[in-house]
């Protein structure tokens, strides 16, 4: 089951799952040495061989750039999110290692059992495919089509993978006081349905190294080699139909095209040869009797391939769903060709990452309100908080104020859109409640089955919310993420303890770092609540209209001037007979939309309390001006490099742009940074037409 009661507009995709979980090494035995200290800013970064109004990305990231190489074990890497992410993880892991070994109370024997169970590779090695096994039999056992809701409610009750139905609870996009049952597609293992239906020499390539993974792994589970192939071929089948059926990526961010209330019986008729009442009636839901079908074409498309397809390529493809789920905890063997395919070929990984990496992430996902308690009282003192919530306050009183003054809008929309802001919730650090964990067994020897029970205890957690009221102060994050979100349902912005710490927030540096850092994040997230996606829910949370006709015509034509702008900027060139790949620009409309109003507010922001200290913008620093070092310091969040595998991958399902993008992109949009340095109008990055949204 994969849960959408959240639905975070994310800062950054920051660690993408980029086909799946970062593949780690199944034998690690040594103590990971501690991260480097981090710079809130970073001189030496700097390429003063650069224009920086012709390339500001190169000249405030360049030397940064040069000088660090993506690792081995990592597929982006970035100035901030990943050294942050980093550092965190180590805390997280030295939390977590001491767990294990010597808990101080209940709650740190369970997830430092959680932790060590993960570790333990020598009885994952010595176990094989043992804890697998019931799961096999169960699938095996399948004996008509008719019988696919009995076999897919089984295994999601055991915790297991169940692909391919994707049933959670959501509020009710159209009274968010609501909390309903939501069903959407899934069942795909590639990261795109473009990777099955583009027919290019890549995908081409992609398609047939993929079938070629599959049929390795049924060939390791213990099929002979032509058994295997016979298998992959029937995964590859159902999966391609499953991808003809599933609505585009682009299209699914759009709400109006993913709400659809249905009564069950109407459901049903979508799906005729799929019985949910018994599906349902496995994963123990509660009664309902409407729900959110998100993406109903699919469905239709999913009756038919019951109907086309045999019993036995339906019993291959949840096999393989079964491996698949399971492969980074399997032995060896079926690690490293997981990790060959979707580590190395999907995303140009070189080596797998530590064990002690995967296991401290797993606990975190699984647990991360548990640990989270410890981690925040040792990382995120309390004037870290209060030091926020006065940046948060400067931003919403910049945000009101560019409302205010923008050029397009109509004062009644601008009425709305003010009381929208002052209805935005706040939430910083952690939960005020910490979530229990009491109906969670882990055991110490039993890493699939914690995972399983975990997958229970998930599922439970979610489904118990159907009908009930919503509960605002619930995270969709866990303290020590180093990201942010927008939800548009709850109206709120979340920023967990993990990513207020240097370099995104000092308060030991200077206000035009610290804007430029976690003040556009803050105001990123704020403009989440007024892009093209944000601004279809009120201030409620409800899905209605709150523009004008004439302002939201007048909108539509700022975003397209994104929309076009950032169609035009390049994530990967072109290699040999592969062409360039190309951002897509409404992909990534929401985040182009957060970034270039983040930018704009924290910068008003910085002027407001600039104005207070009684200081100037143009007071140096360093040589830098506080202007300057506000958009370099903005810039120095963004320095990374990435894979060629990774970036054109990145390109297809990941709504954030590159660095590169989110530097130029934004500044070349606001005249501010041109005069701060003396750029002269036309140039690449102070053009003489330039979009503005907010």
């Amino acid at each position: 089951m994969n849960c959408f009661r959240f639905a975070p507009l994310l800062l950054i995709a920051a660690g993408t799952a980029l086909a799946q979980a970062p593949a780690a090494s199944p034998a690690d035995a040594q103590k990971p040495a501690p991260p480097p200290a981090i710079k809130s800013f970073d001189l030496s970064a700097i390429d003063k061989t650069a224009d920086p109004c012709t390339d500001f990305y190169q000249y405030a990231c360049g030397n940064w750039v040069a000088n660090n190489p993506v690792p081995a074990d990592q597929v982006r890497w970035a100035r901030s999110f990943s050294l942050l992410g980093e550092r965190n993880r180590y805390l997280l892991w030295q939390q977590l290692d001491v767990a294990a070994s010597n808990p101080k109370s209940p709650l740190e024997k369970k997830y430092g059992d959680y932790y060590a169970a993960c570790m333990n590779t020598g009885l994952v090695e010595k176990k094989g495919l043992e804890p697998l096994e019931l799961t096999f039999k169960r699938i095996a056992a399948l004996s008509d089509t008719h019988h696919l809701a009995n076999l897919v409610g089984d295994l999601e009750a055991d915790g297991n993978a169940a692909p391919p139905i994707n049933f959670s609870v959501q509020q009710d996009d159209k009274d968010s006081s609501k909390q309903i049952a939501g069903v959407r597609q899934g069942g795909l293992s590639l990261p795109d349905r473009d990777y099955y239906l583009v027919d290019n020499k890549r995908f081409q390539d992609i398609r047939k190294q993929y079938t070629e993974h599959v049929t390795k792994m049924f060939t390791l589970a213990g099929d002979t080699p032509e058994q295997a192939a016979k298998e992959a071929a029937a995964v590859m089948e159902i999966e391609t139909a499953l991808a003809k059926a599933s609505t585009a990526r682009v299209d699914l961010r759009d709400p109006e095209k993913r709400y659809h209330i249905y009564t069950v019986a109407d459901f049903q008729k979508l799906t005729p040869d799929f019985d949910y009442a018994v599906y349902f009636k496995d994963v123990k839901v509660g009664h309902f009797d409407t729900l959110n079908v998100a993406t109903p074409d699919f469905f239709k498309g999913l009756n038919e391939l019951i109907a086309k397809e045999p019993v036995d390529a339906w019993k291959s493809y949840f096999r393989w769903h079964t491996i698949h789920a399971s492969a980074t905890n399997l032995p060896k063997a079926f690690y490293d060709e997981n990790f060959n395919f979707f580590g190395k070929i999907l995303a140009g990984q070189k080596e797998p990452t530590p064990r002690w990496k995967q296991c401290t992430s797993m606990t975190d996902r699984a647990l991360g309100e548990a640990v989270g308690q410890d981690w925040v009282k040792q990382n995120f003192p309390p004037q870290a908080k209060a030091s926020m919530d006065q940046l948060v306050a400067a931003l919403e009183k910049a945000l009101g104020e560019d409302i205010k003054t923008l050029p397009w809008m109509s004062d009644d929309t601008k009425k709305a859109a003010e009381e929208k802001l002052d209805m935005i919730r706040n939430k910083i650090g952690y939960p005020e409640k910490w979530r229990s964990y009491a109906a969670l067994n882990v055991e110490r020897d039993d890493l699939i089955g914690n995972l399983r029970r975990n997958g229970v205890f998930a599922r439970d957690w979610d489904l118990g919310h159907l009908g009930k009221p919503v509960d605002e102060k619930e995270w969709g994050m866990t303290p020590p993420t180093v990201n942010a979100y927008y939800n548009p349902s709850l109206n709120d912005i979340n920023f967990p303890a993990g990513i207020l710490q240097p370099p995104f927030f000092d308060f030991t540096i200077d206000p035009a770092v610290n804007f430029g850092g976690i003040g556009v994040v803050i105001g990123h997230e704020m403009t989440h609540g007024f892009d093209d996606e944000g601004s279809k829910y009120d201030g409620k949370g409800n899905l209605r209209e709150w523009q004008t006709a004439e302002d939201r015509k007048k909108f539509t034509e700022r975003t397209d001037c994104e929309v076009d702008e950032y169609n035009g900027f390049e994530a990967a060139a072109a290699k040999g007979d592969t062409p360039a790949q190309k951002l897509n620009g409404k992909l990534t409309l929401g985040e182009n939309t957060a970034d270039n109003g983040g930018l704009r507010i924290a910068y008003i922001a910085l002027l407001d309390t600039l104005a207070t200290q009684g200081k100037s913008i143009d007071d140096k620093i360093d040589g830098f001006t506080a202007k300057q070092r506000y958009f370099l310091g903005f810039a120095q969040v963004w320095c990374q490099n990435q894979t060629e595998q990774s970036a054109r991958q990145s390109a297809l399902v990941d709504p954030h742009s590159p660095g590169r993008w989110r530097v130029n992109g934004t500044v070349r949009n606001f005249d501010e940074f041109g005069k701060a340095f003396g750029c002269t109008k036309g140039q690449p990055m102070y053009p003489a037409n330039s979009c503005r949204v907010w």
